[in-house]
């Protein structure tokens, strides 16, 4: 028997941690207890880049992605570009569940969760508009939204990894991605591989901040791929961080903000950023919970 352990992203994270570990504290499967806890983030309007009352694309609508993974089997499931469901993670989870495929995107997405019973409902409200109209690009500042990608106003997911008492872990990724995105944007969020890795065998990671730069170095899988040839969590992070510094470096741009976190089949955490990004993320471990700073790094080392 394995003691149970959970993190997630950011301040928010706090909330699904709870939910989660008290899941896992029943006995529920990793992946359904991370399922739960996310979900509970899905449906807290107060959080702006997660599920209902995130804040729209550049033309208004809330458009979700999310994916899901066992590590047992390293069956998952996704969705992308989901507009009115709000549970974009159980609906990740049918996909995996009641379909051969692994990711459905757009209105197909949509028209398999009508079939899967899920209701239509707006994702919009009032806070979110209002705070979709203050932020959005302007004439003065066309190219600059209010809230830069990567910022901690604009964190635009939360993961959640799970250790269930049975040393099985599970992984879910749920966002409305950057506010003001292009219509027909998708990030890492519902990549497997990008946003969420999950392996029993190696261990399992997730992301947050921009997503294409995620994407550029399979960042999730990296990480688990790194933990796989032994190193730690936190030293997988470490790595994967060096490496989205270094790519920037190559294109002769600044670093971006994204952040990594990871957790092993011993039940070891870790986390690491780069400089812009300031991640916090929730853990429960031995019935405490709290929140940890990641360590945040930039191009010429740790600060």
């Amino acid at each position: 028997m394995s003691e149970p352990v959970v993190i997630a992203t950011w301040k928010f994270g706090r909330t699904a941690v709870e939910i989660t570990w008290d899941k896992l504290q029943q006995g529920q499967p990793a992946l359904d207890a991370a399922i739960a806890g996310a979900q509970a983030v899905e449906d807290d309007p107060k959080v702006d880049s997660v599920g209902y009352g995130g804040i729209a694309n550049s033309i208004g609508t809330v458009s979700l992605d999310a994916c899901v993974m066992d590590g047992l089997s390293l069956a998952c499931g996704a969705v992308a570009g989901l507009e009115n469901i709000r549970h974009a993670a159980a609906l990740a989870r049918r996909v995996m569940d009641k379909t051969p495929h692994v990711l459905l995107v757009g209105e197909g997405a949509k028209l398999f969760a009508m079939q899967q019973n899920f209701p239509l409902e707006t994702l919009n409200t009032p806070e979110s508009v209002a705070k979709w109209d203050q932020t959005k690009p302007r004439a003065d500042r066309p190219a600059v939204p209010a809230m830069p990608p990567g910022s901690p106003d604009n964190h635009d997911t939360v993961t959640v990894l799970a250790l269930d008492r049975k040393g099985h872990l599970g992984g879910v990724c749920t966002t409305s991605g950057l506010a003001h995105k292009l219509p027909g944007r998708v990030g890492d969020s519902p990549l497997i591989g990008a946003g969420l890795y999950v392996d029993d065998q190696a261990g399992a990671a997730g992301a947050t901040g921009v997503g294409e730069e995620i994407i550029r170095i399979s960042g999730s899988f990296f990480i688990a791929e790194t933990m796989r040839s032994g190193k730690s969590p936190q030293e997988a992070c470490e790595i994967a961080i060096q490496r989205v510094n270094a790519l920037a470096v190559r294109r002769g741009v600044h670093p971006l903000g994204v952040a990594f976190l990871a957790l092993d089949p011993k039940g070891r955490h870790g986390a690491a950023c780069t400089i812009p990004a300031k991640f916090e993320y929730a853990v429960a471990k031995g019935g405490n919970i709290e929140l940890l700073q990641a360590k945040a790094i930039g191009p010429e080392g740790p600060k």
